[in-house]
C-alpha cells in the first residue's frame, strides 16, 4: 500500500487556522466529505470517540486522527496542513500543524493497522515535514507526500 493509493489530490488542504481541536476534526470531516463522501456527522462523531480513548497528537506537530466508519467502503486519507498550529494534546504538549486523518471500513482489521504505519512513518520523516510546512499549494503538498512514499516503496 502507498499513501497515493488512500490519498486523493482533493483531499489536501491548507487552513489558516483552527479556533480548537473540535473544530479542526469538523474541517476533516468537511474535507472527508468533499472528497470521498462520507458522512461529515458520523466521520466527527467516530474521531471525538477515537480522541476520548487517547489523543493522535503524535508529537513533533503531527496529529493521525483515525476512525472506522460503516459508511467508508475502502481505507482513505485526508491531509491538512495549517498555517497556525493548534493544541492538539499531543504526546509532547506540542501545538499540531500536520494532520494525515485516516478512515476505514468497520471489517478493515489489518489493512487500518498498515495505513496507520503507513502515515506514521511518512510523517516521522523530518525532510519531508519541512518541506510540507513550507508549501501551501495542496497539489504540491499531495505531490510531496505521495512521491515521497513512492520513493522509499522502491
Amino acid at each position: 500500500m502507498n499513501l497515493s493509493d488512500i490519498l486523493k489530490p482533493e483531499a489536501v488542504k491548507v487552513i489558516a487556522s483552527a479556533s480548537s481541536k473540535k473544530r479542526l476534526l469538523h474541517d476533516v470531516a468537511e474535507l472527508a466529505h468533499g472528497a470521498y463522501g462520507l458522512p461529515v456527522d458520523g466521520v466527527i462523531e467516530a474521531l471525538m470517540e477515537r480522541e476520548a480513548l487517547g489523543p493522535t497528537g503524535v508529537g513533533n506537530g503531527v496529529a493521525l486522527p483515525h476512525a472506522r466508519l460503516v459508511e467508508a467502503d475502502r481505507m482513505s486519507a485526508a491531509f491538512i496542513l495549517l498555517e497556525k498550529p493548534v493544541n492538539f494534546d499531543a504526546v509532547d504538549r506540542q501545538p499540531v500543524d500536520l494532520i494525515m486523518a485516516l478512515f476505514a471500513p468497520e471489517s478493515a482489521g489489518v489493512e487500518h493497522l498498515k495505513a496507520l504505519a503507513l502515515v506514521s512513518r511518512t510523517l516521522r520523516n523530518a525532510d519531508l515535514c519541512t518541506k510540507l510546512r513550507a508549501n501551501s499549494d495542496p497539489a504540491s503538498l499531495h505531490a510531496l507526500l505521495t512521491q515521497d512514499q513512492d520513493s522509499q516503496a522502491a
